[in-house]
């Protein structure tokens, strides 16, 4: 019987679940004001020419509000279009930016005070085919909130200034990150020539302190070249993992923040000029079962580069790399391996302490396993196999892309 109650209210609601047809904005603007939970906002096919959209919704777990396409990439928004939510639960599916020219593309916030928390951006994507003015500043993603989703998204062909996705953080806000970043394909970004030119940014020099516990994974970045710091992470507790960078002229940077795991990635140099692994910088890092293969850089952009800390260093500047563990990663044909000591800053003087260099499979063919430009009494090294020929069993195979294939 109570089986049969709860059959009966479940049919009940979703016959209250409305599915509306939204043929422009302001027609999505009228429904926004109305919609509840379980309704969806399915937008017709076509090219939508500078489309303000904007909706906060309460949907729930089993009852999201949902905003798609009538045909996934067939909803095309060109010009200064934007997509901005703010309540809980909400899916935006399966709409394409196409050449945006204004500040943001995907914002998951309205305003200061009206955040987004538990909703996801799924099968979407922003790409771009125009050289941007110079001194245009601007954004294809931002991330505000709380347990936010991006997956299955191709971003790419970036060309202004600014972070491509970034998380924002709040050192007042009690509830926020946690975001999960996944299986997207991150396409070519020209150099951009300056900073301010990275794939993903999670938070920034002010936050850096604050814990943002993301996880990015399973995400393919491919000639992303905005500049030398392809990922820049600026706050603590967050998790890189199963990612794969191919022919990226940069690095994965532990820029700012504590605390992050770097996991289970392929670094593959693919002839990239530049192409780079991982910098480390701050306290508790752990970076572990990583490949590095083919790699070019040099200095910053060595296969693995510490970095010099700079004493009493201001939240914008290089903190002593402490506590570190760099444990059963694998380095082939790359040109520089492990650097220790480098200095990005004049004041920078201080060497890693208390950190493990443990259980690592180096090919020295192009260089030196290690090369150590500071006093190293404060690493351990043991365990590591160097030598000149491959080590045995050791795959790194490319993931075909699991973002969208309609965007083309």
């Amino acid at each position: 019987m109570i089986k049969n109650i709860a059959l009966i209210l479940l049919v009940a609601s979703q016959l209250h679940a409305k599915k509306i047809s939204v043929a422009d904005a302001t027609a999505f603007a009228d429904a926004a004001k109305a919609v509840a939970a379980g309704d969806t906002l399915i937008l017709q096919d076509g090219m939508w020419a500078d489309a303000r959209l904007k909706i906060h919704a309460e949907g729930t777990v089993e009852k999201p509000v949902t905003i798609k396409a009538q045909t996934p990439g067939k909803v095309v928004l060109t010009g200064d279009s934007r997509i901005s939510i703010a309540g809980q639960h909400i899916v935006v599916d399966g709409l394409w930016f196409q050449n945006p020219t204004g500040e943001e593309a995907i914002e998951l916030r309205i305003d200061s005070d009206e955040l987004a928390s538990d909703c996801r951006i799924t099968n979407c994507a922003v790409t771009n085919e125009l050289q941007a003015a110079p001194g245009k500043s601007a954004r294809f993603v931002s991330i505000y909130g709380a347990r936010n989703r991006i997956d299955h998204c191709y971003i790419a062909g970036k060309t202004s200034e600014g972070t491509t996705m970034v998380v924002w953080l709040s050192n007042e806000a009690k509830d926020q990150g946690k975001h999960q970043i996944d299986h997207n394909h991150f396409g070519p970004r020209q150099k951009l020539g300056k900073n301010g030119g990275e794939t993903i940014r999670l938070g920034d020099s002010k936050t850096s302190m604050q814990t943002a516990a993301c996880i990015v994974e399973h995400n393919l970045f491919e000639k992303c070249d905005g500049e030398a710091e392809c990922i820049s992470n600026k706050s603590c507790g967050n998790i890189y993992r199963f990612n794969t960078f191919k022919g990226v002229s940069g690095t994965l940077t532990l820029r700012h923040g504590n605390g992050c795991t770097v996991m289970l990635n392929d670094f593959i140099g693919d002839g990239a000029k530049g192409a780079g692994g991982v910098r480390i910088i701050g306290e508790g890092h752990v970076i572990e079962s990583n490949h590095f293969v083919n790699l070019t850089g040099d200095n910053e952009r060595s296969a693995m580069c510490f970095m010099l800390g700079i004493p009493n260093s201001p939240d914008n500047g290089y903190f002593q790399v402490k506590n570190a563990k760099v444990t059963n990663n694998v380095f082939i044909n790359c040109k520089h391996n492990i650097l220790i000591g480098m200095k990005g800053d004049k004041k920078a003087v201080l060497p890693p302490v208390d950190t493990e260099i443990s259980g690592n499979a180096i090919q020295t063919t192009n260089g030196e396993a290690f090369e150590i430009l500071c006093a190293a009494d404060g690493v351990t090294m043991k365990d590591n196999f160097t030598g000149r020929d491959e080590p045995e069993g050791i795959q790194s195979p490319v993931p075909e892309p699991t973002s969208p294939n309609w965007w083309k």
